[in-house]
This record gives C-alpha cells, sequence and structure tokens, in this order.
C-alpha cells in the first residue's frame, strides 16, 4: 500500500490498512473459522494501533505475514493498493521496485562534498555512503594533499625572488589542478567498486561544469555516462535534481526496453517466444524461460495446479490458496535461473500480461 511522510495525509494510512485487513479477513474465512482467522490477522492489528509506525512512515509499505513470521517492509516509492492471501507470498510489486531496468546513480561531487542517490523516474533517495568514501578533498589525499595550496607569501619574503617565480600563480593553480584529479580518481574508483560494479547502473555525474571533463578522464567506470547534470549538486532541490537526471536517463530505459522487445519479437517468429499462458507455464516448469516480461499492475487469476506439467487452472483471485499466476510464474522462472522484468502496460508487447523468451 501506500503511505505517507508528513501529516496531515499520514493520518489516513491507519484507516487504509484496515480497509484492506478487511479484504484478508473475507478471503480467509473462505477457508478458516473465525478463531484461526482472527490469529493469523493478529500481528496486523498490532501493527494498525501502533502510533510510532504510522507517525514514521515512508512512501511505501509491504507486509508479509505467515506461520512464524511477520515481516514489514518500508519502500522508498509509491505502490498500488493489495491485500493478497494465498500459499505463497505474492511479490511482483517488490520485483519492480528492485530491478535494474529503470535505476540509476546521481553522483553529486565538489571539492568540499560526495553524495550519491538512487532513483528510478518515480524517485530519488540519498544512499549513506560507505565509511571508506572520502567526503572531501582533504579526506581523500590527507598528507598529500599539496600543501593545502599555499600561497606566494608562504614559500618566502620579499627577496625570494627564485621561490616567487617557482610558485606564482599558474604554479599554484596548477597544483590545485592536479590535486583535484586525484580527487577525484580516488572518488571515480570507490564509487565504481561499491556501487556501479555491484548493481550494473547507470551514474550520471552532477558537478560544476569545469569539472565534468576531468572527471570523465579519471574515471574507469563503464558505467558512467557521457552526459552528466552541470550546476554545483549542492545548489539545487532534490526534486530538480530527479527531473534532470531522468531527462538524461529516460532515452537510456527506452533503448533498453526497445532492445528487449525486440528480442522477445524475434523470438516468437522463430517459435522460441510465447505470450500464451499454458504455454509460458509449461516452459516455466520446464525451465525453459530465459526472460519473462509481465505487466505491473495485471493480476491474473489463474494456478498452476500440477508443477510437473504446468497445468493450469482459471480460479477465483478471492480464492486463499491462489495467487496471481504472474507473480507464481516469476518465481518459478527465478528459481530456474531465468530473468524476470516487469513493465508497465503500454510498454509491453502482448495483450495478454506476459511475454516469455525461451531458452530453447
Amino acid at each position: 500500500m501506500p503511505t505517507h511522510q508528513s501529516h496531515p495525509d499520514n493520518a489516513q494510512d491507519p484507516i487504509r490498512f484496515q480497509n484492506l485487513l478487511k479484504e484478508l479477513e473475507a478471503s480467509l474465512l473462505l477457508k478458516y473459522d473465525k478463531a484461526t482467522t482472527k490469529e493469523h490477522l493478529a500481528p496486523f492489528e498490532k501493527l494498525s494501533q501502533d502510533a510510532s509506525f504510522w507517525n514514521h512512515t515512508t512512501k511505501g509499505l509491504a507486509v508479509f505475514s505467515a506461520d512464524d513470521l511477520f515481516e514489514v517492509v518500508t519502500l522508498q516509492e509509491t505502490t498500488s493498493e493489495l491485500a493478497m492471501v494465498a500459499d505463497s507470498f505474492h511479490t511482483k510489486p517488490l520485483r519492480q521496485y528492485i530491478q535494474s531496468m529503470d535505476r540509476f546513480h546521481v553522483l553529486g561531487l565538489s571539492i568540499n562534498g560526495v553524495k550519491l542517490y538512487e532513483g528510478n523516474h518515480r524517485d530519488l533517495t540519498e544512499i549513506e555512503l560507505d565509511a571508506t568514501i572520502p567526503q572531501n578533498m582533504v579526506e581523500a589525499l590527507g598528507d598529500e594533499l599539496t600543501d593545502k595550496h599555499l600561497t606566494v607569501a608562504s614559500y618566502g619574503g620579499a627577496g625570494s625572488q627564485s621561490a616567487n617565480m617557482h610558485h606564482g600563480h599558474g604554479g599554484k593553480k596548477e597544483e590545485m589542478n592536479n590535486d583535484t584529479e586525484r580527487y577525484f580518481r580516488v572518488v571515480a574508483q570507490e564509487i565504481y567498486e561499491k556501487y556501479s560494479k555491484p548493481t550494473g547502473w547507470p551514474l550520471i555525474l552532477t558537478a560544476l561544469s569545469e569539472h565534468h571533463s576531468l572527471f570523465q578522464k579519471v574515471s574507469k567506470n563503464p558505467h558512467l555516462l557521457h552526459r552528466g547534470i552541470k550546476f554545483n549538486p549542492g545548489a539545487t532541490t532534490i526534486d530538480n535534481l530527479k527531473e534532470k537526471a531522468w531527462e538524461i536517463m529516460e532515452p537510456e530505459y527506452l533503448e533498453k526496453i526497445e532492445q528487449i522487445v525486440d528480442k522477445y519479437e524475434l523470438a516468437k517468429s522463430g517459435n522460441k517466444g510465447s505470450d500464451n499462458s499454458k504455454e509460458v507455464a509449461i516452459a516455466a516448469v520446464e525451465g525453459r524461460i530465459d526472460t519473462l516480461l509481465i505487466e505491473a499492475d495485471r493480476v491474473i487469476a489463474m494456478r498452476i495446479t500440477n508443477l510437473t506439467t504446468g497445468n493450469t487452472q482459471n480460479k477465483d483471485i478471492n480464492n486463499p490458496r491462489v495467487d496471481d499466476l504472474l507473480d507464481d510464474m516469476s518465481e518459478l522462472v527465478t528459481k530456474m535461473g531465468g530473468a524476470v522484468i516487469v513493465l508497465p502496460a503500454d510498454q509491453m508487447p502482448s495483450e495478454t500480461g506476459l511475454a516469455a523468451i525461451f531458452r530453447y
């Protein structure tokens, strides 16, 4: 469910949560008696009464409950409302939340500070940086810093002509540029090793215009985008930064989608792809799916009745044993080593809510 971070909007969140609990109750009562249903819902009821929790929510919430398990997950972006009782957890919204298709990093870099953000087209959030990453030039270079860019006067008096000639304004500027280059090299390497390399997400630099070419020069990060945001990262709002970042990222994202859709169309034309739910279910249980595209907000009330044959059967989504077919197939494909990509309806290459690329 979506939640709100501030008053008075967050006052409605416990009420909406209670309404979702009523949906859970109605589904549970189809299978269990009132006492057992009440027992299943007890941890939810306790959470609904926790005023401290509801006063410190983020933008979204996911709650998972089963015997001996109650897990509350706060999300940094909003999500649709959904209450589901089934014999497996419904994780499709979280798949979309964590997938890397439209995710990126923004590096805010200046002489006096380093900030890193992660985001997508809906949200941008600052990350608490790893302690090994220097926060400024002094931290990065320490004793190697060029005597803190001392002035001519620091090197000698009026009679020190040779010192003046060697350490004039041009020399000081050159020393500062060398320090900046070394500082950027340290930051670039740390960001690559700690964030870009593990995620594979594109990296967008926001910095003063004169710092972009220098950072591009020293960075060996293959995920660093050529286009960047050319202003002081400390002189703008996070909303403006998100808008500017998505202007750069959107063409990259759309190109990825286009490549995947083209791959699917080619596979389908060669009988190595399908958007038929029964065919895809059989391929899923056989481990033949390389990539599964599923529609974000589509729920298909169908159950895989046999995990050996892949047979499916239409069911009532309110049945406490029935989950969304798309969600169940996502779990199967993931377990078999395939990739699952969640897309909005207008970017799906089919009308059925799913599209699969087969391995063979």
